[in-house]
């Protein structure tokens, strides 16, 4: 009877000890598991593009009035310009009205709602053009929606502050045109996936100025098919998880020439430049977009190791 009572008694010791040891090593592979999420990076690559778009459309409309050459497909079918009425051009408030059935562009993007551009703050009656150092306009929305998701534009204001000479001389020689971008914009996502903030003041830099078959001078619209733009600075809000988060973008580099997707032709990845993405008190996401390469391809390293991810 003792012996039976001795055997349970280590039995027992075994058991616990072995559970304990269990616990231990799951509680350590638990802490040792990577940190993989990137949804919340995905969010705000959305928010860059969603932006950027609102950018592109206002630099063409300001230079022209119209949308015929925005994301058009490369074969001269127009596909954005007959569903988007412009109308205002010439005036202080010019707007994109895309409608209300959903109308597409060559990106596949579905746009619904309307875009303001106010012209009022340019400096003079000359400097209402994109590319004339001077310009300035302020952008707000109307039920604006692309691909289910709804953007509310509390404030985007974008000003040229390429200056008017250096040294006496025009700076139109040798000297990139560049932008200063101040947004305040939100997303409620589609399908019920949370809302998004998102909050940047950045620099854009027209890097190929010096290029004449992208920039034609101050009395021409530029060719932003042929453009490469560099865009650097900071970015804040909260994510979809309600995490409050800070992006640092060094140095990103847009090539409109480069279309490496078949399937959506004028969409133009970032091909080289950083973004650091700190989400709460996670560790940093940092993207890298790569040297230069016309490609999808770019990596994300979390607490020291690297993911290699296919941009959308």
């Amino acid at each position: 009877m003792k012996a039976n009572k001795l055997f349970f008694g280590i039995t027992t010791l075994v058991l616990a000890g072995s559970l304990i040891f269990t616990s231990c090593r799951k509680r350590e592979k638990q802490e040792e598991e990577p940190d993989q999420e990137t949804s919340t990076a995905s969010d705000n690559a959305n928010m860059e593009n969603i932006s950027s778009d609102m950018d592109a459309m206002g630099g063409e409309v300001a230079e022209n009035g119209t949308l015929s050459q925005y994301r058009s497909d490369g074969t001269n079918v127009l596909s954005i310009a007959p569903c988007a009425t412009v109308t205002g051009f010439g005036t202080s408030t010019i707007t994109v009205d895309f409608g209300t059935t959903g109308c597409t562009g060559a990106d596949n993007r579905i746009r619904t709602g309307k875009i303001f551009y106010d012209l009022s703050q340019c400096t003079s009656s000359a400097t209402t053009y994109y590319r004339n150092p001077g310009f300035k306009v302020i952008i707000t929305s109307q039920n604006y929606v692309v691909d289910g998701n709804a953007v509310t534009i509390t404030n985007k204001t974008i000003q040229n502050t390429t200056p008017l000479s250096v040294g006496g001389q025009t700076v139109f020689t040798g000297t990139n045109l560049t932008w200063n971008i101040t947004a305040n914009i939100s997303i409620a996502k589609a399908n019920n996936g949370g809302t998004v903030t998102w909050t940047c003041n950045r620099t854009k830099e027209l890097i190929n100025t010096n290029d004449v078959a992208c920039y034609h001078g101050q009395t021409l619209p530029i060719t932003w098919s042929m453009a490469k733009v560099k865009i650097k600075g900071t970015a804040s809000g909260v994510n979809s998880k309600g995490e409050q988060y800070t992006v640092t973008a060094t140095d990103l580099i847009r090539d409109f020439t480069c279309t490496p997707s078949a399937n959506y032709p004028k969409r133009h990845p970032f091909i080289s430049g950083t973004l650091d993405y700190k989400p709460g008190t996670r560790p940093t996401r940092h993207v890298d977009y790569g040297n230069g390469g016309c490609d999808l391809n770019a990596t994300v390293t979390v607490n020291g190791v690297t993911y290699a991810i296919t941009l959308p």
